[in-house]
């Protein structure tokens, strides 16, 4: 979607600090961390936000989860402990309007999340 921030990083128009990509999705570390381990996971389709998805988006967010434990593997956060976290329009927290998933880890986290 042209103005997306996270479709022009998925294109390459907008450099960052990507730790993974493949035909469906792009991860990067988010530019504003809340823990050591503050990873962002987007589809490179853009659907806006998570209350989007439809069913032939199933086994795009099954990839999503899979790609989030290698990624936890691979950045030492999985035998501790991570979260995956999913904000759903303005009041959730949503700011960036491409569905994207927080992979956070590296520290204890509280519950609830504040």
């Amino acid at each position: 979607m042209e103005g997306c921030l996270f479709c022009k990083i998925a294109g390459g128009a907008i450099k960052a600090d990507v730790v993974y990509q493949d035909d469906r999705v792009v991860s990067f570390r988010d530019i504003n961390p809340q823990a050591p381990v503050h990873l962002l996971i987007i589809p490179r389709e853009h659907i806006s936000t998570i209350s989007d998805l439809q069913e032939q988006h199933r086994e795009l967010v099954g990839h999503i989860f899979l790609v989030a434990g290698k990624l936890a593997d691979q950045f030492g956060i999985a035998r501790e402990g991570y979260r995956v976290v999913a904000n759903c329009r303005e009041a959730a927290g949503q700011t960036v309007f491409h569905a994207h998933f927080h992979l956070l880890g590296g520290r204890q986290f509280g519950w609830p999340p504040g």
